[in-house]
Order: C-alpha cells, then structure tokens, then sequence
C-alpha cells in the first residue's frame, strides 16, 4: 500500500479499538470528520479502512460460530 493506506489504516484499527473500548461508535465518525475537513482522500482511505477492518471481524465472528456448532446434518 502507499503512505495514505498506510496510514489511514493504522488510524482505522485506532479507531476501532477505541470505539470498543469506549463503548461508542461515534468515535469513528468523529475521526473520519476531522480527516475530511483537512483531506478527502485520507478520509476516503479511512473510511474503507474501516469498512473491511469491520466486515473481516463480522466475517470471523460468523466463522466462528459456525466452526462452533459443528457439521451440518
């Protein structure tokens, strides 16, 4: 990846784990709000980030619990 990706992913995981620690959500829009108001493209970057880092973890979750209940009949 370049240094945008780069850094905006490195943020998007900060943000994330905040968020989880915080218990609040908004965490990531407040982010991506300051990002926009000084580069679009960075905030673009970040915002995928985001999306993938929290698809891939719903995506594991789901694994998870279908490794979990075992073989289908």
């Amino acid at each position: 990846m370049g240094i945008t990706e780069d850094l905006a992913d490195a943020l998007a995981r900060d943000a994330i784990a905040a968020a989880e620690r915080l218990g609040d959500d908004t965490v990531i829009s407040e982010v991506s709000d300051e990002l926009g108001a000084s580069s679009t493209t960075v905030q673009e970057a970040f915002l995928t980030a985001v999306r993938v880092r929290l698809a891939e973890q719903r995506a594991r979750r789901h694994l998870d619990e279908r490794l979990r209940r075992g073989p289908s009949a």
